[in-house]
């Protein structure tokens, strides 16, 4: 047998929800692996990070918030109340080491195949019975698999088998998310513990919370949000507000930004509202409810306007073509009122909520001067009306934001058949963004029901086409997407 002091072979867990909420700070660049490093050890397993990463030891600092909008390893398990600031914001790198317990779906890989979910890697590195999960950004996630590689296992290590259990069905929430609901709501940067949420539905004044669903620029870890968590609150009473923190404007200094280029921005929408739909999914949030993309506040300008407005447009049209509704969340006086200004405009696909931050202390819904008052005025929004604040209710405290819903279920736009000609057979796909071909629409006048942005068509001599459309094929599975390119008449 080899000695323990070889390159890791590790089974490979399906990447965990986790959420962030929201502060200001440029993450760091990624550090050169030739820098000075150092040796960080866990129960038999050693890795070799920047010698800048801060270690902190989770079971010295219970309390302590696992976040990557600052370089760090974590060791250990989270505490069941960590102290996460509300308004962290940003990810840069990051390790989070944990004793290693049953997994399910677990699949036996080399660290060259793993793959990234929700920009984290997990690994399962059952030599030394460890847990680790590496969470990156686009610009870093090359640097944390070079710094995964230069782990060991040391001969005191114990090794501990990830035992794949039965697949189960998920639990599911109850309803769409937020559903129809008039009241209070906190969101705080991580979901709170199943003890945290008792006690704060038994003496709080909040019915309904925030959780960070999705989307590659959340702060903090997310040990909590499982399915059954996202279960176990709704069976009691609690209204979920889903959300995804992605990319953000083009005009602000934060590391991930959307294109300013409106096609490219509409098809980047696209790809994150897909992405947070499968959040959704495999959280147990049913199509119906509401996902609402964060979109932090930004000096507008025309240039900027138009991409955070596209960006929308495609977030928008995947989530509806999802059976999902869509939300925008973004302070009132910059994304909240360049979706207002355009609210008619046919150029852009409308949201179908608004979570406008306007931190003026009232609990209410009025937007004041940045929202006309007949605008998203069917249940149709939620106001952050204070920020970064620290409340305690049976003897558990949470850094939260507060916010005021009214909401109502309703759902997506019914789509319209209309009629169009192709003119050659034409292949479909799941989804706008999918490249796996799923069928063939034959040459003929068929009938589409649904149009979406997506990825790029072109031929030889110049022509192209983003949009698509959906369709039942002539041969494969209904409700798969053609490419607008292959018309020749609209109906």
């Amino acid at each position: 047998m080899t000695s323990k002091r070889r390159r890791l072979a590790a089974v490979v867990i399906s990447a965990a929800i986790t959420m962030a909420g929201l502060t200001a700070a440029a993450p760091a660049a990624p550090a050169d692996p030739a820098d000075a490093v150092r040796t960080v050890s866990y129960h038999g397993y050693r890795v070799q990070v920047p010698a800048d990463w801060r270690v902190v030891d989770l079971e010295q600092h219970p309390t302590a918030c696992i976040r990557f909008d600052t370089p760090a390893v974590y060791l250990g398990t989270a505490g069941a109340e960590p102290d996460c600031p509300a308004g962290l914001k940003g990810r840069t790198e990051g390790l989070h080491i944990e004793p290693l317990t049953r997994m399910t779906s677990a699949t036996a890989r080399e660290l060259k195949d793993a793959k990234s979910r929700n920009s984290e890697i997990r690994l399962a590195v059952e030599d030394a019975g460890v847990l680790v999960t590496a969470a990156h950004t686009t610009a870093t996630e090359r640097h944390v698999r070079q710094v995964l590689g230069t782990a060991r296992i040391s001969d005191d290590a114990k090794p501990k088998k990830a035992i794949p259990s039965a697949p189960l069905a998920t639990p599911q929430a109850v309803g769409p998310q937020p559903g129809d609901f008039t009241g209070k709501g906190f969101d705080a940067c991580t979901a709170p513990s199943q003890g945290a949420m008792d006690a704060w539905l038994a003496g709080s004044p909040y019915r309904a919370v925030g959780v960070y669903i999705s989307g590659g620029w959340r702060a903090c870890a997310q040990p909590n949000l499982t399915a059954s968590w996202v279960s176990n609150q709704t069976a009691k009473g609690w209204r979920l507000i889903p959300l995804d923190v992605g990319l953000q404007a083009p005009c602000t200094s934060f590391s991930s930004r959307m294109s300013s280029d409106p096609g490219t921005a509409r098809s980047q929408g696209a790809n994150a509202a897909n992405g947070s739909i499968s959040a959704a999914q495999s959280l147990g949030i049913p199509a119906g409810s509401a996902l609402y993309s964060d979109i932090e506040g930004y000096a507008s300008n025309a240039s900027c306007k138009a991409a955070v407005l596209s960006y929308l447009s495609g977030w928008t049209e995947a989530l509806h073509a999802g059976g999902y509704l869509s939300g925008v969340y973004s302070s009132a006086s910059s994304g909240i009122r360049d979706a207002a200004s355009e609210y008619d405009n046919p150029a852009y696909t409308r949201v179908d909520h608004i979570h406008f931050a306007w931190w003026n202390g009232a609990a209410d819904t009025n937007t004041g001067s940045y929202v006309p008052a007949n605008m998203w005025a069917n249940h149709q929004r939620i106001h952050q009306y204070m920020g970064e604040v620290t409340e305690t209710y049976g003897g558990v405290s949470i850094n939260i934001d507060r916010n005021y819903l009214d909401v109502g279920a309703g759902s997506p736009p019914t789509p319209s058949k209309y009629w169009v000609d192709t003119f050659a057979d034409a292949p479909v796909f799941a989804s706008p963004t999918s490249t796996s071909q799923t069928g063939t629409l034959y040459k003929a006048t068929n009938y589409v029901y649904c149009k979406a942005w997506g990825r790029e068509i072109r031929d030889g001599a110049g022509n192209y086409n983003h949009w698509w459309l959906k369709t039942d094929p002539d041969v494969g599975p209904a409700n798969q997407y053609v490419s607008a390119y292959y018309l020749s008449r609209w109906g």
